[in-house]
């Protein structure tokens, strides 16, 4: 069985969060093992939460890349303050009246996910303001496979950034701790570890879905998502708008028969069929779309994969990448992908993090 961090903290009738005023740093995730909300359970076990922080999606789950502004939690009369938009980073009067910041968000393990940003600004701001922290641990839905070269300076942003490769293999405690060493902050970083889980992923565990953000309703979109979140810096359609995100790539111009053809030929084991879908929003709203459905399992590699579509897709006129290709990918085009350079980068950031592991299972390569 595995329990998350949340689960031992439970078990543990929350002794560790008694008699301090905890500021709690998360969303919509933030469920025990039996999916029961634990900003209800915290409170009605005694646990003195005077301010709650969420990072994008809000509390309740808003549309990507939606900003939103600070508010008053309608239940509990609680500030709930937002960590998306011009404010990312705590400011010191939010965590004047706080002695412990506790950090819940189920991640996904991937370099462009904004969750882990808003855990590394949170992290900063106690280090400054001289605030305990503490991660409530969660298992890396896609287990210890590292892939993809390091962040460069020259394209960090709010969807990569650190010198992480594209998917790091690690949990979000050990993310925390990742950036207490490469970042050397001082402060007093707490966790709660997550027991009976040693690196499998998400399909090896007991655990339910706990959808991490709107387009993630589910762990083949996000196995899918870890190479077709590329297709945002293109006019591709990626499946949003869909009742499948990121298992559709499509637009209206494309031959389905000669992309499935040339995705048969190069990934002989990849399960997909061709696919015929209309956005309901976001890219190519209402209009029908052309190509190809995936069925995903974990064996499969969409980094590759997706690098194939897009350099397959230089056939179409009117096929466009956008400048967001830097900030997801890490490089300035596709042509400056250097795959060697980008498994040797893997290779040195499984060795950076060997000393911050807190589970047996080791990093490998995917």
């Amino acid at each position: 069985m595995v329990m998350n961090g949340i689960d031992i903290l439970e078990k543990e009738n929350f002794k560790s969060l008694m008699n301090k005023k905890i500021g709690i740093i998360t969303n919509f995730s933030f469920v025990n093992k039996n999916m029961e909300f634990m900003i209800d359970k915290m409170i009605s076990n005694g646990v003195n939460i005077v301010k709650i922080f969420t990072p994008e999606h809000g509390l309740y789950g808003l549309p990507d890349g939606k900003e939103y502004d600070n508010e008053v939690h309608p239940k509990y009369n609680i500030p709930v303050i937002s960590l998306y938009g011009d404010n990312k980073k705590p400011k010191k009067e939010y965590l004047e009246d706080i002695d412990l910041l506790v950090y819940d968000i189920q991640d996904v393990g991937l370099r462009f996910y904004t969750y882990i940003y808003t855990l590394a600004y949170c992290m900063i701001s106690a280090d400054e303001n001289d605030k305990d922290f503490m991660i409530l641990d969660r298992i890396n839905p896609l287990g210890r496979k590292v892939y993809g070269g390091r962040m460069k300076d020259e394209y960090k942003s709010f969807v990569g950034d650190y010198e992480l490769p594209l998917r790091y293999g690690l949990t979000c405690a050990e993310t925390g701790l990742y950036y207490k060493k490469l970042l050397g902050l001082k402060l007093d970083l707490k966790i709660i570890k997550v027991e009976g889980w040693n690196g499998e992923t998400f399909d090896k565990t007991d655990l339910m879905w706990n959808v991490p953000s709107p387009n993630l309703p589910d762990f083949e979109s996000t196995i899918a998502y870890a190479g077709n979140c590329f297709f945002e810096a293109t006019n591709i359609s990626e499946g949003r708008g869909t009742t499948k995100p990121f298992t559709y790539i499509g637009a209206p111009w494309i031959d389905n028969d000669d992309l499935y053809e040339k995705l048969k030929e190069n990934f002989k084991d990849l399960n997909i069929r061709k696919r015929e879908f209309i956005p309901m929003f976001s890219k190519h709203k209402d209009i029908l779309c052309h190509g190809v459905e995936f069925f995903p399992n974990d064996n499969d590699n969409f980094f590759e994969i997706s690098l194939f579509i897009m350099n397959y897709l230089n056939k179409y006129d009117q096929y466009e990448i956008n400048d967001r290709f830097k900030g997801l990918v890490g490089e300035n085009s596709l042509k400056d992908i250097d795959h060697k350079e980008w498994n040797d980068q893997a290779k040195q950031f499984i060795e950076y993090t060997k000393d911050i592991l807190i589970y047996e299972k080791g990093l490998e390569l995917l």
